[in-house]
Protein backbone atom coordinates (compact mmCIF):
# COMPACT_ATOMS: atom_id res chain seq x y z
CA UNK A 1 0.00 0.00 0.00
CA UNK A 2 1.53 3.59 -1.23
CA UNK A 3 1.34 6.61 1.23
CA UNK A 4 1.88 10.02 0.44
CA UNK A 5 4.14 11.95 2.55
CA UNK A 6 3.07 14.86 3.80
CA UNK A 7 5.06 17.72 2.13
CA UNK A 8 3.65 20.69 4.44
CA UNK A 9 5.22 18.70 8.04
CA UNK A 10 8.46 17.56 6.21
CA UNK A 11 8.49 21.26 4.99
CA UNK A 12 8.16 22.59 8.73
CA UNK A 13 10.55 19.70 9.99
CA UNK A 14 13.41 20.98 6.98
CA UNK A 15 14.14 24.17 9.06
CA UNK A 16 17.08 23.62 11.78
CA UNK A 17 16.23 25.94 13.95
CA UNK A 18 12.35 24.00 14.33
CA UNK A 19 14.02 20.64 14.17
CA UNK A 20 16.02 21.85 16.91
CA UNK A 21 12.97 23.09 19.09
CA UNK A 22 11.15 19.94 18.29
CA UNK A 23 14.67 18.43 19.57
CA UNK A 24 14.73 20.04 22.96
CA UNK A 25 10.46 19.41 23.36
CA UNK A 26 10.73 15.80 22.57
CA UNK A 27 13.14 15.50 26.24
CA UNK A 28 10.80 18.46 28.03
CA UNK A 29 8.34 20.34 28.03
CA UNK A 30 10.38 24.02 27.96
CA UNK A 31 8.95 27.62 28.10
CA UNK A 32 10.13 30.77 25.52
CA UNK A 33 12.75 31.05 27.58
CA UNK A 34 14.53 27.98 28.10
CA UNK A 35 14.05 27.70 24.08
CA UNK A 36 15.81 31.18 24.34
CA UNK A 37 18.47 30.05 26.05
CA UNK A 38 19.42 26.41 24.29
CA UNK A 39 18.86 28.21 20.67
CA UNK A 40 20.18 31.40 20.93
CA UNK A 41 17.65 32.53 18.55
CA UNK A 42 16.28 35.89 19.30
CA UNK A 43 12.88 35.70 20.97
CA UNK A 44 10.61 37.37 18.11
CA UNK A 45 12.60 34.87 15.91
CA UNK A 46 11.71 31.63 18.28
CA UNK A 47 8.45 33.07 18.57
CA UNK A 48 7.61 32.98 14.68
CA UNK A 49 8.91 29.30 14.24
CA UNK A 50 6.83 28.20 17.25
CA UNK A 51 4.09 29.62 15.88
CA UNK A 52 4.90 27.65 12.59
CA UNK A 53 5.30 24.25 14.78
CA UNK A 54 1.63 24.78 16.32
CA UNK A 55 0.14 25.45 13.22
CA UNK A 56 1.30 22.31 11.66
CA UNK A 57 0.26 20.75 14.81
CA UNK A 58 3.52 19.30 16.09
CA UNK A 59 3.20 21.52 19.68
CA UNK A 60 0.82 22.52 21.90
CA UNK A 61 0.83 25.26 24.53
CA UNK A 62 0.03 25.25 28.17
CA UNK A 63 -0.07 28.97 29.60
CA UNK A 64 1.55 29.24 32.99
CA UNK A 65 1.57 32.56 34.21
CA UNK A 66 3.22 34.98 31.94
CA UNK A 67 4.63 31.88 30.63
CA UNK A 68 3.69 29.63 27.55
CA UNK A 69 4.81 26.59 27.88
CA UNK A 70 5.39 24.32 24.76
CA UNK A 71 4.89 20.25 24.13
CA UNK A 72 5.69 18.31 21.51
CA UNK A 73 2.85 16.01 19.97
CA UNK A 74 4.48 12.85 19.30
CA UNK A 75 1.68 11.27 17.29
CA UNK A 76 1.97 14.32 14.95
CA UNK A 77 5.64 12.83 14.45
CA UNK A 78 4.71 9.03 14.48
CA UNK A 79 2.40 9.74 11.43
CA UNK A 80 5.41 10.57 9.63
CA UNK A 81 7.76 7.94 10.87
CA UNK A 82 4.89 5.70 10.18
CA UNK A 83 4.96 6.90 6.37
CA UNK A 84 8.38 6.42 6.07
CA UNK A 85 7.94 2.84 7.68
CA UNK A 86 5.59 1.93 5.08
CA UNK A 87 7.71 3.64 2.51
CA UNK A 88 10.87 1.51 3.25
CA UNK A 89 8.90 -1.67 3.26
CA UNK A 90 7.56 -1.42 0.18
CA UNK A 91 10.91 -0.56 -1.31
CA UNK A 92 12.29 -3.84 0.67
CA UNK A 93 9.21 -5.53 -1.03
CA UNK A 94 10.45 -4.41 -4.92
CA UNK A 95 14.02 -3.96 -4.30
CA UNK A 96 15.48 -5.79 -7.57
CA UNK A 97 12.33 -6.01 -9.35
CA UNK A 98 12.52 -4.36 -12.31
CA UNK A 99 9.24 -2.93 -14.26
CA UNK A 100 8.27 -5.50 -16.47
CA UNK A 101 7.68 -3.38 -19.73
CA UNK A 102 10.88 -2.52 -21.72
CA UNK A 103 12.60 1.29 -21.78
Amino acid sequence: MMTSVDTDLMRVLADPLRLRIVTLLAQEILCTTHLVEETGARQTNLSNHLRVLREAGLVDTEPCGRFTYYRLRPEALETLAGTFGELAAAARTTAGTPRKRAC
